[in-house]
């Protein structure tokens, strides 16, 4: 293996990966700064309370786009022309599906969804319009997360990244246009992000220009197991999304009892920020997955190992940086979003921004690794850790830290949880690696 070419190849897709990835993410981060110019703190509350939703729609993209995206890797490293297509069209078969259900929830049970979330009657009525319409984009979202990750498997890193940077660009516009000129207020803010996965979908169109396209959409009845590998390969992904999203739930309602709207407002800063931190080691996962898969379908154990050390390297060399940036820049940072000069919500959000993103490192690690496991097809230690940092330990992490310190006990606990997975996931990966005298092999990945 040509070592130096390999670096190349993985420095073009990370790079373009997490460009793309911190595209997708601004499309929140732009309603963030919009919405805090032109309503103030309680929208920007609003919009804290809506964002978890946002959560769970991206992860269930991300899970059926990573994992048909995955398979399709390893199986077109094959040759496999006709399985590639199978998989492609039943991965689009669950994003039409779940997409509907959630617009079909947008539709009928937004307003009870905003009071569970913990929206109170002076910012309901736009967390409603915000969630509503969020919900009814939701196919378009997800089905503009399964084409990126088809699109840059199909070794066109470079038009899904265009794709999802053009689409965030037009949200930065949009917003802008509809909030302040049309004075459309929150649902302003949201059409415009609805509006940016259908513009980025129209720029991926041209991939089916080119002859060499390795997937397209086949007549084909439901097949079960290729839907059971989009969940398991997928699952890590989507849980990877959910940690934020139930983070988000869990600490809305208990600085709601601490700190009322404007500790929410404050926690949106922070929590917002955080998906464009996520959404750097997401690509940096991305970029790297299908380098792994391949390797894994060719049998190229060195190239497995080597594409795993350079996505971590990447990972801790940003993770250093952007912790010192947010930590040094915590004031400034939180004054651009703190339209109303409120000095309660940027006490809050400095402290909390500090001590919060302590966890980057730790959060690098899970996500990179979670891919790493889906990469190779070891579906179920990704399971257990991605379960474990999601859904087992936050909650009571938040309830346990909040009871001991209030605020700085919430801000702690991000970085508490994250941390005890990471360690569990390096001894798991330790545990479960490839050894240096195991090459894969098709019978390997058949039995």
């Amino acid at each position: 293996m040509d070592v130096k070419a390999y670096r190349k190849q993985f420095a073009r897709f990370a790079s373009l990966s997490v460009l793309g990835t911190l595209g997708v993410s601004c499309y929140i981060l732009a309603d963030t700064f919009f919405v805090a110019k032109g309503l103030g703190t309680n929208g920007l509350a609003a919009l804290n309370i809506a964002i978890p939703v946002y959560n769970f729609i991206h992860g269930c993209g991300l899970m059926f786009g990573m994992g048909g995206a995955t398979k399709f890797s390893i199986c077109k490293s094959g040759g496999a022309k006709k399985q590639t297509n199978e998989i492609f069209t039943n991965t689009v078969y669950l994003g039409i599906l779940f997409g509907v259900l959630f617009a079909l929830v947008g539709a009928f049970f937004s307003r009870p969804l905003a009071q569970f979330l913990g929206a109170d009657p002076a910012i309901l009525s736009m967390t409603d319009t915000y969630l509503k319409w969020l919900l009814l984009f939701a196919p378009a979202f997800i089905m503009n997360d399964i084409l990126l990750c088809f699109v840059r498997n199909d070794n066109n890193p470079l038009l899904a990244t265009n794709a999802m940077l053009v689409g965030s660009f037009s949200n930065i516009i949009l917003d802008y246009v509809f909030i302040f000129p049309m004075k459309m207020g929150i649902f302003g803010a949201i059409f415009a992000t609805g509006l940016s996965p259908i513009i980025s979908m129209l720029i991926m169109s041209l991939h089916w220009i080119k002859k060499e396209n390795g997937f397209g959409l086949v007549r084909s009845r439901v097949n079960w197991g290729i839907i059971k590998t989009d969940f398991s390969l997928g699952f890590p992904s989507l849980i990877g999304q959910l940690a934020s999203g139930i983070a988000m739930i869990i600490f809305n309602m208990l600085i709601l009892n601490l700190e009322g709207n404007v500790g929410v407002a404050a926690y949106g800063v922070t929590a917002n920020i955080s998906l464009v931190v996520v959404g750097v080691y997401t690509g940096i996962a991305q970029g790297v997955q299908p380098l792994i898969s391949d390797a894994y379908g060719s049998g190229d154990r060195k190239a497995i190992h080597l594409g795993l050390r350079y996505a971590m390297t990447t990972m801790a060399v940003l993770s250093i940086l952007i912790y010192l940036v947010l930590y040094v820049f915590a004031d400034p940072i939180t004054g651009i979003f703190n339209s109303e000069n409120d000095p309660k919500l940027q006490q809050i959000s400095v402290i909390g921004m500090k001590i919060y993103f302590t966890s980057v490192l730790a959060v690098g690690f899970n996500t990179i690794i979670a891919v790493y496991f889906t990469s190779i097809e070891k579906a179920l230690p990704a399971h257990i850790l991605s379960l474990l940092r999601g859904l087992v330990l936050i909650a009571p992490i938040a309830f346990l830290l909040s009871a001991l310190w209030d605020m700085t006990g919430i801000w702690l606990t991000y970085p508490v949880t994250e941390g005890v997975v990471a360690v569990l996931g390096y001894v798991v990966y330790r545990k479960t690696r490839i050894s240096p005298n195991h090459i894969v092999s098709a019978s390997d990945q058949d039995s």
